[in-house]
């Protein structure tokens, strides 16, 4: 059986053999109980089939394909679904004033977010990086939990106890295969996909598609923050894997990387899509084009610097292209899983390596002030903004960078 798709109804047509049947369904293979009937005259009507409380097998017309939609039709037969999963028979009931459900909505945004028609926080169209993390929590989420909802029943409680299963690991999934990450559930999923609902249905309700926020005003879970860092010991015993890893043939883009991040702070999607023009050599700094908090102009030390200029040259922009295609380097993980495990070094992540570089800033007597502004958080007022093209700051990311290359190298 196939998706119903306005393809496949208009193919759609009944045998003419009169010994044949008077009517023909076929159902829809991604909404069970969705379908749509063909009778002897061609008329086409979608319906949905359902069991109600007392058991028994029910159908009930949407509507006549001609005067709505398949996505329409679809639409309805969602919350019709929906309202047999919470008790109630559509037979019985009268045809209910179709609004927009979570499902419909999350997918009026997605199309709209990715043709640039919602400005997001920073008065700019929503940003790449953010809508795939945006459909990412939709899909693993968002969907399994409310997508059936109409949103004019949904209520702040429901809401909430969408988020309590979230952290209790409800729609949490193991990674399947070689490639791509599992669903994790805990309270920081919890808290970020919450924020991504509610940033979904104030856009709605700003740009007049629906008429209230149900999410608005909810309490997100408070997640414990991670105070993670490697500690000189640490370093020094990543800095001897390092090199060992290096002389037994390890990806040496991997090893490269991780070095890259131990020395700036960067994140690793910053540090990985790194592209060789935005090297600014004689001002120690990288000209982003964008990053988390947009375009950005960050000041990195001597001995990163020299390791960007290490990098074999090839037809590609990146510093670290990928081993085959146009796209960067993305093996880092299991490189760096394979260097922490030779470390004796647990639970820590690429992103730890960050926490470290302000660890070691810190430690050196620097300012938060200067740390942030070497970690390219985003800029909180004029003093902030101008620092960035201080000479202090130069000196400071270069005197920070050679002392952990110190702690690496101490154990080779």
């Amino acid at each position: 059986m196939p998706k119903l798709t306005k393809q496949v109804v208009q193919a759609l047509k009944l045998s003419a053999d009169p010994r044949g049947p008077s009517v023909m369904w076929l159902w829809d293979t991604e909404l069970r109980g969705f379908g749509v009937s063909v009778g002897r005259a061609g008329t086409k009507s979608f319906v949905v089939q359902y069991r109600n409380e007392q058991g028994k097998t029910r159908r009930k017309v949407i509507g006549r394909y001609g005067l709505m939609t398949v996505e329409e039709a679809r639409r309805i037969a969602r919350v019709m679904l929906g309202d047999v999963a919470r008790g109630h028979d559509p037979a019985e009931e009268a045809p209910p004033q179709v609004g927009h459900t979570i499902d419909s909505i999350c997918d009026w945004y997605l199309e709209r977010a990715e043709t640039a028609q919602i400005i997001g926080r920073s008065r700019r169209p929503i940003k790449a990086s953010t809508l795939a993390m945006d459909r990412s929590r939709i899909d693993a989420h968002i969907r399994p939990l409310l997508g059936n909802w109409p949103i004019d029943r949904l209520k702040l409680g429901d809401i909430e106890a969408a988020q309590a299963q979230i952290v209790a690991g409800v729609t949490a999934k193991p990674r399947i295969g070689s490639r791509g990450g599992a669903t994790r559930g805990g309270e920081g999923v919890a808290a970020r996909t919450m924020s991504t609902l509610h940033s979904i249905l104030e856009h709605g309700v700003r740009l007049g598609e629906i008429d209230r926020n149900p999410a608005r005003g909810i309490r997100r879970i408070a997640s414990t923050p991670k105070m993670r860092w490697l500690s000189q010991a640490e370093i020094r015993r990543l800095g001897r894997a390092l090199h060992e890893a290096q002389l037994e043939y390890e990806h040496p883009k991997g090893i490269a990387v991780i070095r890259l991040l131990l020395l700036t702070g960067f994140r690793r999607l910053e540090a990985l899509s790194l592209e060789r023009k935005w090297l600014l050599e004689e001002e120690h700094a990288i000209h982003f084009a964008t990053t988390k908090t947009g375009a950005q102009r960050r000041v990195i030390g001597e001995a990163a610097v020299a390791l960007l200029k290490a990098q074999p040259l090839t037809r590609s922009k990146y510093f670290f292209p990928a081993d085959w295609g146009d796209g960067h380097f993305i093996g880092l993980v299991r490189v760096f899983d394979r260097i922490c495990v030779r470390a004796e070094i647990e639970n820590v992540t690429p992103h730890i390596l960050r926490h470290t570089f302000a660890s070691v800033a810190g430690g050196m007597g620097y300012s938060e002030l200067t740390i942030a502004a070497l970690l390219g958080h985003a800029s909180r007022g004029i003093t902030q903004r101008y620092i960035h093209i201080d000479e202090p700051l130069r000196a400071a990311a270069t005197a920070v960078s050679n002392r952990i290359t110190e702690l690496l190298n101490e154990s080779i």
